[in-house]
């Protein structure tokens, strides 16, 4: 299988945010089923809060006005990352008392750039189309993201439970630095143990 027909973009295209919200969904659930969920009310959520400018997705079909999302990478820089809605929209859409738990469970997750520093939110690939390159498409244009905005390096965190992921960062130069072992969120967050992996980049 190859990348041939796939075009990468940076940004969302217009009318894709559902689509987005799908895919997002799909690869992080099992993170953000109890934050977020049923799984309906996730994805809108998602699709109503996207930061468009936070993506890099890739098409299929060559790219064009017929060109299907396939897969997505967010990052957060400078403040922003690729899913928006603050403590009020979630408390907005899923009630007062219900939304302060799921507010609760988002700062679980939240990471915070340091400086120079541009942060991975992760990649979503349509599981028809895995096996195709299409997650190292996706990191080369986010580490020109990085180099363009003059970041020294990428940080993400990938959970124990993704080997998957692991390995495709480890191909594209990203290295463990951390391992935070948290067992008490496995009953509620799904995973285990979450390891961060960097990668330098030579900023212009």
């Amino acid at each position: 299988m190859t990348t041939e027909s796939v075009e990468v973009r940076r940004g969302v295209p217009e009318g894709a945010a559902a689509r987005v919200a799908e895919l997002y969904w799909e690869a992080f659930a099992g993170k953000l089923g109890l934050a977020l969920g049923p799984p309906a009310a996730g994805r809108r959520f998602i699709a109503e809060h996207l930061h468009a400018d936070r993506a890099v997705t890739a098409l299929s079909g060559g790219g064009g006005e017929g060109g299907r999302v396939v897969g997505v990478a967010g990052y957060q820089l400078a403040g922003r990352g690729l899913v928006g809605g603050d403590a009020a929209a979630v408390r907005a859409q899923y009630g007062p008392v219900r939304g302060l738990y799921r507010v609760f469970l988002l700062a679980l997750l939240e990471r915070t750039p340091a400086r120079g520093e541009l942060v991975m939110d992760g990649i979503a690939v349509d599981p028809a189309e895995r096996s195709r390159g299409i997650g190292g498409l996706l990191l080369r244009e986010i580490e020109a993201i990085a180099v363009e905005q003059g970041c020294r390096r990428i940080r993400l965190d990938v959970v124990a439970e993704n080997p998957r992921a692991r390995e495709l960062y480890e191909r594209h130069g990203f290295r463990a630095v951390r391992v935070q072992r948290t067992p008490w969120l496995r009953d509620v967050l799904g995973f285990g143990a979450v390891t961060t992996m960097h990668k330098e980049v030579a900023a212009r």
